[in-house]
């Protein structure tokens, strides 16, 4: 099979409605290479870039609510800086660029995906293409 590894996605595709930042940027604990007391922060297999986490929730309104709050694995060498807040919003909207999914079984045995991305920004006004679309593309 010619497609292997993480699929390059789209901002669009992922999250067509939207997504809002509910969390912290946080770094990823690799439990292998940690010990007691002794934090180690997990590195991408492929790029050997540090992974962090945030928890966004997704804005498609035909979602359960189980289904709203994912979490987007960012890879890069400092810790990402989520975009100003928005005055009168609850939560702040946010966009992602260079996205890939990865599909796996999780516990349950349902098909789910780990989504990557390398770059996390305030949206952009409608009509301007991302850096994502044009990677994807």
């Amino acid at each position: 099979m010619a497609l292997q590894g993480p699929i390059p996605v789209t901002f669009d595709m992922v999250f067509p409605h939207g997504c809002y930042i509910v969390g912290e940027v946080e770094p990823v604990k690799d439990f292998d290479a940690s010990t007691n007391g002794r934090f180690v922060q997990t590195r991408d297999k492929q790029s050997g870039e540090l992974v962090w986490q945030v928890s966004v929730m997704d804005a498609d309104p035909t979602l359960k609510a189980a289904q709203k709050t994912v979490s987007v694995k960012i890879l890069s060498p400092t810790q990402p800086v989520p975009p100003v807040p928005m005055a009168g919003l609850p939560f702040t909207p946010v966009e992602f660029d260079h996205m890939t999914a990865t599909p796996y079984v999780n516990q349950a045995g349902r098909l789910a995906y780990s989504i990557k991305v390398r770059e996390m920004r305030a949206p952009r006004p409608a009509g301007k293409a991302t850096a994502g679309a044009k990677d994807a593309a």
